[in-house]
C-alpha cells in the first residue's frame, strides 16, 4: 500500500514529536480523523498524562483525550525507536530565541536527528515549529538526505506553520485553515492530502517551504507592528491628555481601511513577541536590517516599564512611594483566560516592580502557581482585609472569568486598567492606560 493510500483511509500511522500547546491538539486531531497517533516527547510527566487520558492543554476536550486514549487511537511515549514504524512524523517542537534574540534551532535539529535514525521509504514529514523561512531546505533537508534517500522520491518533506490561537473560542486546529509547502511538488501533495484527511478548513499550497515559513512571520509581523503603533499612539495621547481608548473605537468604525489594535503592557505568547526576529536574524544574510521589526519588538518591550512608570505617578498623585507599596497585579497569563505564561509582559511587570522595592502580590484564577527567574510566586485569595492592606492594583491581564474587579475597585485605594476590561463598569477610582 503506498502512502497517499495510507493517508486516504487512514490507516497510516502517525507521529507527531512535541505535546504541548500545538502537538497534543494536533495529535487529537488526526487521531478523531482516524489514524492511529503516537505522541513523542522528552517530558515523561506528559507522556504519562497522556497515556492516562489527563488533558493539560486548554484547547483540547478532556473526554475527547480520554476516549481517544481508551479506544487506543492514541497513546505517548519518550521512546523515538518508534518513529521506525511511523508512517508520517509531524514536528511541533519549540523554536525560542536566545538572549540575544537569535534563533534557537536545537529543538528542531534534535528532532530531525532522531527522525533520520528511523527514516525510511515512504514517510512523510512535516515541520510546524514557527521559524525563519529556509530552515527546511537548509536545515531540516540535509539531516535527512544524509542517509541516503531522495526527497521527492523515497520521502516527502513539507512545512505547515502552525495556528494556533489560545484561547480562541471559534477557531482551533480543526477549523483553522492551513498553508502548505512542500520540498518537491509529490511532498507538497502528500502534505496536503494528510491535513485535508484530518480538518475541516481549507489547505492553501505555496510554491515551496520558504513560502510557508515566511507566511507565519508575515503574519505574527503584522501583528507585532500593529501592536507597537497602538503603544505609542497610548503613550503619546496620555501625554497629550488623550483618551486613547475612545479614540481606537472610534477610528474603528470606519468600515475599510482600518483595523483595531490595543495597547497593553507588552507583547505576549510564544509567537508575537519571537517569530519577526527569526526573520530579522535571516535577513541580515541577505544584508538588509529589519528597522520596522526592530523598532516595533523595541516599542512593546518598553511598555512594561512604562506601565510602572504611570502606576509609580498614580501612587505619587496620592502621596504613596513605590518603594515599599503594596502592589496587587491581577492577571499574569499573556492573555485573557488563559493559563499560558509563555513571555507573558506581566512577569516583566514585575521585574520593574521588584527593581522598585515595591513589593509584589497577584492574583490570578488560571495560574495558581509559577516560577520566574528562580522565584516562586502564589496567587493570594482576594478578601476585604487583604485588599485593604494594598495600595494599588493593576491589571495585566484581561480576564473575563473569574475576577471580581468591582469588588476590588471598591476596597482597593485605585486600580490601573493597562487591558481597558473595566470598560462599562463605572468604577469611580480606576485609571486606564
Amino acid at each position: 500500500m503506498t502512502l497517499m493510500e495510507k493517508i486516504k483511509s487512514s490507516k497510516a500511522i502517525v507521529g507527531v514529536l512535541g505535546l504541548g500547546y500545538v502537538g497534543l491538539p494536533l495529535a487529537v486531531e488526526k487521531a478523531k480523523a482516524g489514524f492511529s497517533v503516537v505522541g513523542f516527547d522528552i517530558q515523561q510527566k506528559r507522556v504519562d498524562m497522556v497515556n492516562e487520558g489527563k488533558n493539560y492543554i486548554g484547547d483540547v476536550v478532556d473526554d475527547d483525550l480520554k476516549k481517544l486514549v481508551n479506544d487506543g487511537k492514541l497513546r505517548a511515549t519518550t521512546n523515538f525507536d518508534e518513529l521506525s514504524k511511523c508512517d508520517v512524523v509531524t514536528i511541533c517542537v519549540p523554536t525560542p530565541l536566545d538572549k540575544f534574540k537569535q534563533p534557537d534551532l536545537t529543538y528542531i535539529t534534535n528532532s530531525v536527528e532522531e527522525i533520520a535514525k528511523r527514516l525510511h521509504k515512504g514517510m512523510l514529514v512535516t515541520l510546524e515549529s514557527t521559524t525563519y523561512p529556509g530552515t527546511t531546505n537548509e536545515v531540516v533537508l540535509p539531516i535527512l538526505e544524509k542517509t541516503g534517500l531522495k526527497v521527492g522520491k523515497d520521502f516527502y518533506l513539507a512545512f505547515s506553520p502552525e495556528r494556533v490561537d489560545p484561547g480562541n473560542l471559534r477557531y482551533k486546529t480543526k477549523n483553522t485553515p492551513k498553508v502548505v509547502g512542500g520540498v518537491t511538488p509529490e511532498c507538497t501533495k502528500h502534505a496536503r492530502a494528510m491535513y485535508e484527511k484530518i480538518l475541516s478548513a481549507p489547505v492553501f499550497t505555496v510554491s515551496s517551504p520558504r513560502e510557508a515559513e515566511m507566511t507565519k512571520i508575515l503574519e505574527n509581523t503584522f501583528r507585532i507592528v500593529n501592536i507597537a503603533l497602538a503603544n505609542e499612539m497610548s503613550v503619546v495621547a496620555d501625554r497629550m491628555g488623550i483618551n486613547y481608548w475612545e479614540v481606537v473605537d472610534a477610528a474603528a468604525t470606519k468600515p475599510f481601511g482600518f483595523m483595531p489594535f490595543y495597547p497593553g503592557p507588552g507583547v505576549g505568547g510564544h509567537c508575537i513577541p519571537i517569530d519577526p526576529f527569526y526573520l530579522t536574524y535571516k535577513a541580515r544574510e541577505y544584508d538588509y536590517h529589519t528597522r520596522l521589526i526592530e523598532m516595533a519588538g523595541e516599542i512593546n518591550d518598553y511598555m512594561s516599564e512604562y506601565v510602572v512608570e504611570r502606576f509609580a505617578d498614580l501612587l505619587n498623585e496620592r502621596k504613596k512611594c513605590l518603594n515599599g507599596a503594596n502592589v496587587l497585579l491581577l492577571g499574569v497569563a499573556y492573555k485573557g483566560d488563559i493559563d499560558d505564561l509563555r513571555e507573558s509582559p506581566a512577569l516583566k511587570v514585575i521585574e520593574h516592580l521588584e527593581k522598585k522595592h515595591a513589593n509584589v502580590l497577584y492574583f490570578d484564577p488560571y495560574v495558581k502557581e509559577f516560577t520566574h527567574k528562580e522565584k516562586t510566586y502564589k496567587s493570594v485569595e482576594i478578601t476585604e482585609e487583604l485588599l485593604k492592606t494594598i495600595d494599588g492594583a493593576m491589571i495585566t491581564t484581561a480576564h473575563k472569568k473569574g475576577v471580581d474587579y468591582e469588588f476590588i475597585a471598591k476596597n482597593v485605594p485605585f486600580v490601573f486598567d493597562t487591558k481597558n476590561i473595566t470598560k462599562g463598569m463605572n468604577l469611580k477610582n480606576v485609571e486606564v492606560l
